[in-house]
């Protein structure tokens, strides 16, 4: 892979990292107002590394997606030239790994050194880097190594200028494009003051960009004032975090904007890709501030929906109308995908349209188990299903081989267990082989059940103890994961 357009970190303005502020909205507005790269959310890798890539086609977004189905990461194309991926992590290969998962989508990989919260140093990720040298450049040098994009680091200064000075040299030995340096210890709080001098000990003892963080609080009021914070600190750029959280306008070079204006910019993405209506509602609390005890401030805080959050600021319209163009654009992919779905030939394939529905069969008993024990009578090798999920609609469509044939469902379904299920059933039919339904009549697979559980409550009554070996039961439970019963 190559890099199409490197990343430069000397004179820029930048969106710092923030935890719940750094989702997609955000970013995309602070690049409206001027900000020329844009940092996400800190997210962990271990995190990231339970995630699926899916291109959401409705959205217009690729998102990297848990297996709870919570899109932990979306971004668009819009940002993927200037859009850095912060990530925590104190292990060299899993961020690797997760730089390779996140690389074709992002311009630039970060690791956060400087966050002081516990949940990331107890995790020795965060601030607990600092003070562990060695891990910083086994992580460092490992993602420089292995992905073509510029990794960056984000750290706090140490106790001692001469101590944080030795640090960021031995950074800049690993090979990474910049360093953000946020100018207090990591026992500080933003109501410190930010040190200055010692960011601009940094920024003259290294030859790599050095980014200031930090100046909020004392000096970024606005826009003019992010040059005099670059100034006084050396720095080749400068990073912005409350300031561009209150008001993202503060990159504006014609100053800021309205703060409604902001704040509907802003509503107006979080719809437009499916924002949380909590993250969305988190972030305009922070822009509303003090102003979160007026009526419009508890109506806002009162929200329960994206909806509700569009009809305190007046915006009950637009949530509709966008929504509605959503929802079309859903079912005319969902038609079209179904419709390539129908028009694939593939002779290979024997198809029928059925589901599975367990309110039709005893309990516990399965398709998969009738073909399974069919298998073995007829002593075929036992089925092999392949499932695959779609990335539209995440739905699961399983093709189960017998006897070198192979069958599926021309539905889709919603869990990998019931499409696997329901190629059973397809395979079964077309066999005519029995499945298992409770309108079939008397089922021999429950009868098979029903003796060995007999013949178990009766030994146990004479103190005699007939459990199956360990290895046993492993490999009943390989062969059939959807059950729990004697092997037969």
């Amino acid at each position: 892979m190559t890099v199409n357009t490197p990343l430069c970190f000397s004179g820029k303005k930048i969106l710092a990292p923030m935890v719940r502020v750094g989702t997609l909205p955000m970013r995309l507005l602070a690049l409206d107002y001027g900000a020329d790269i844009v940092y996400c959310e800190e997210l962990i890798d271990i995190k990231m590394l339970q995630c699926k890539r899916v291109v959401n086609e409705v959205l217009e977004t690729v998102d990297f997606v848990a297996p709870n189905e919570r899109v932990v990461f979306r971004t668009c194309e819009r940002e993927r030239q200037r859009v850095v991926f912060q990530m925590g992590s104190a292990d060299a290969e899993r961020a690797l790994a997760v730089a390779k998962l996140v690389e074709s989508d992002v311009a630039g990989i970060d690791i956060n050194m400087g966050c002081p919260k516990e949940y990331s140093t107890k995790a020795s990720m965060g601030a607990a880097l600092l003070s562990d040298p060695d891990k910083i450049e086994s992580i460092l040098t490992t993602l420089v190594k292995g992905i073509c994009k510029p990794v960056t680091c984000k750290i706090r200064i140490l106790p001692s200028v001469e101590d944080t000075v030795n640090l960021v040299k031995r950074i800049e030995k690993t090979g990474i494009a910049a360093v953000a340096v946020h100018g207090r210890k990591k026992e500080e709080r933003p109501q410190h003051p930010v040190h200055c001098d010692v960011i601009k000990a940094i920024s003259e003892a290294v030859s790599i960009p050095v980014i200031a963080n930090g100046g909020s609080h004392d000096f970024i009021k606005e826009y003019a004032d992010i040059e005099t914070f670059q100034k006084a600190t050396a720095a080749s750029s400068v990073m912005i975090a409350r300031a561009a959280m209150w008001n993202p306008s503060i990159f504006r070079k014609e100053g800021f904007c309205p703060l409604k204006d902001v704040m509907q910019d802003y509503i107006k993405y979080a719809v437009r890709y499916d924002n949380h209506y909590t993250n969305t509602k988190y972030c305009l609390c922070q822009m509303l501030r003090e102003q979160l005890e007026t009526t419009q401030g508890k109506k806002l805080h009162a929200a329960q929906s994206t909806q509700e959050i569009c009809e305190v600021f007046e915006m009950g319209d637009f949530y509709e109308e966008t929504t509605a163009i959503f929802e079309a654009k859903k079912t005319s992919s969902e038609t079209k995908t179904q419709d390539e779905d129908d028009q694939i030939e593939d002779p290979d394939v024997i198809k029928m349209a059925v589901r599975f529905d367990k309110r039709e069969y005893p309990p516990q008993i399965t398709p998969k188990m009738y073909l399974l024990e069919w298998c073995r009578k007829e002593k075929h090798p036992q089925p092999v299903y392949e499932t695959v999920q779609r990335p539209l609609d995440r739905l699961f469509c399983s093709v189960v081989t017998v006897a070198e044939q192979k069958y599926r469902s021309t539905l889709w379904d919603k869990s990998k267990k019931l499409a696997e299920q329901a190629a059973a059933i397809v395979c079964l039919r077309t066999l005519g082989v029995p499945e298992g339904k409770l309108c079939e009549g008397e089922n021999h697979l429950l009868n098979k059940r029903k003796r060995p559980d007999q013949e178990r409550l009766i030994n146990r009554d004479h103190g005699e103890d007939l459990a199956e070996p360990s290895h046993k039961k492993a490999n009943f439970i390989e062969e059939t994961p959807d059950i729990n019963v004697p092997k037969m």
